[in-house]
C-alpha cells in the first residue's frame, strides 16, 4: 500500500503501456464490427471481455512464491516512507529523493502521494493515487491505482512488525521491487537481509537502483 511529482513506488504502478496497446487493439477491432452481423459480434465481444478480465486480474495478482505479510496494521503503516532501492521502471526513471506518503481516505481506502526529484527536469514530480485491500485488512496485500479504473498489486512481503521502520514491497510480477524505510538511510545489515530475501524469491536484485535521498 513518493511544484513536485513522483510517480513511484509504494503501490506499484501498473504498466500503462500494455493497457494502451490493449485499448488500441479493442478500438481497432471495433471498427471492423461495423460490417459484421449481430451473431458475429457477440462471440468476438465475449472473447474480448474474457481477455480484458484476465488481463486486469493479472495486474492485481501475486508473483510466484511471494507471500504477503499477515498481522498487517494499516494504522502503523500510514505516513511517510523513503525509497531506499528499486528495480527500474520508466515512471520512476531518473528520480531521486523519492518518498511515498500514505493517509486514510474518506471511503476507507488509502491516499497515496508519491514524490521524487528529477534532475533532468530540475523539478519535483508527484503522482497521487488510491489503494484498497484486496483481501482482509490484516494482510499486506493491496491494489493501487494512479490511472482511472486500472489497478496494480501492492504487496508487502517483509516488514518490521514491531516498529514499522522498513518494508519490502513488490507489484504484480517480479520486475517490481522496492525497499522502503522510515528514514532516508537504512542500516546495512537490514538492507542486506532484505536484498537476500528478495533474491531467494527470484527477484533480480543485481539490477537494484539505490536511491540518492540527499
Amino acid at each position: 500500500m513518493q511544484g513536485e511529482s513522483h510517480r513511484t513506488i509504494l503501490l506499484a504502478k501498473p504498466k500503462v503501456s500494455k493497457r494502451h496497446v490493449l485499448h488500441l487493439e479493442a478500438v481497432s477491432n471495433a471498427d471492423q464490427y461495423n460490417n459484421c452481423s449481430a451473431s458475429q459480434i457477440k462471440p468476438e465481444m465475449k472473447k474480448l471481455s474474457i481477455i480484458l478480465i484476465i488481463f486486469l486480474m493479472g495486474c492485481v495478482g501475486i508473483p510466484e512464491n511471494v507471500k504477503p505479510v499477515d498481522n498487517f496494521k494499516l494504522e502503523k503503516y500510514l505516513g511517510k516512507w523513503y525509497e531506499i532501492a528499486r528495480l527500474d521502471h520508466s515512471f520512476e526513471r531518473g528520480l531521486t529523493r523519492v518518498t511515498a506518503d500514505y493517509s486514510l481516505r474518506d471511503d476507507g481506502g488509502v491516499r497515496v502521494l508519491n514524490r521524487g526529484y528529477s534532475a533532468k527536469k530540475t523539478s519535483w514530480q508527484k503522482a497521487e493515487g488510491k489503494a484498497y485491500f484486496v483481501k482482509g485488512s490484516d494482510l499486506g496485500y493491496l491494489k493501487v491505482s494512479f490511472f482511472g479504473p486500472f489497478y496494480g498489486s501492492y504487496i508487502v512481503f517483509e516488514l518490521d512488525h514491531e516498529n514499522y521502520q522498513y518494508s519490502l514491497v513488490c507489484g504484480p510480477d517480479k520486475s517490481y521491487l522496492w525497499i522502503l524505510a522510515r528514514n532516508p538511510k537504512i542500516k546495512e545489515d537490514i538492507k542486506d537481509f532484505l536484498i537476500k530475501k528478495a533474491a531467494v524469491l527470484g527477484f533480480d536484485t543485481s539490477k537494484l537502483i539505490f536511491v540518492d535521498n540527499h
